[in-house]
């Protein structure tokens, strides 16, 4: 379901991204495909140096319909960044590609906490996270985390995922799939 960026998949992916349900939310917002090359050779160099891990959402055909990526790594946590293309909404892929994430990130990455900020009128990712076990609204916890995503205007909620939480989580559903 996920696999490293490859420049390849920039055409599909620009063309779901520049969708008007999707454009607004994603991180990377590109203006054009070159834009996109230019941006995704830039993650992977950033990927070979630890800074970021970003992937590429498949379906079960094998197409691309969307990223998922880590960013800011600083001592073992992160920032979470997915978006998903329109035509895909209401599957269950942000949650499978999470789960993978998440798994691949503790389990072989080192990671420890990852941070999740969404816009607070992104109703449809707020719903999508808040139905994952593990992830909490982290606003009260972090404070000095989410005063830092809001500099100018309280427009994100912040949310977080411990290691621990995750991997418990998994346990209760897959009991011999954790390590």
């Amino acid at each position: 379901m996920l696999k490293k960026r490859e420049l390849h998949e920039c055409q599909s992916l620009y063309s779901l991204m520049m969708d008007p349900a999707v454009a607004p939310y994603v991180r990377y917002a590109c203006q054009s495909q070159e834009e996109l090359l230019f941006l995704t050779r830039q993650l992977i160099a950033e990927e070979e140096q630890g800074t970021v891990i970003s992937r590429t959402i498949m379906d079960e055909t094998g197409t691309a319909i969307g990223t998922i990526d880590l960013y800011h790594i600083v001592n073992n946590t992160g920032f979470l960044a997915t978006w998903i293309g329109a035509p895909y909404f209401g599957r269950g892929y942000s949650q499978q590609a999470k789960s993978v994430f998440l798994t691949e990130l503790f389990l072989e990455q080192g990671i420890q906490t990852v941070f999740m900020k969404i816009r607070r009128q992104n109703v449809r990712s707020r719903k999508a996270v808040e139905k994952l076990s593990y992830v909490r609204l982290a606003n009260d916890l972090y404070p000095q985390v989410a005063e830092a995503i809001n500099v100018k205007h309280p427009i994100y909620d912040l949310y977080h995922v411990e290691r621990s939480a995750f991997l418990e989580s998994r346990a209760e559903l897959h009991p011999a799939a954790v390590t």
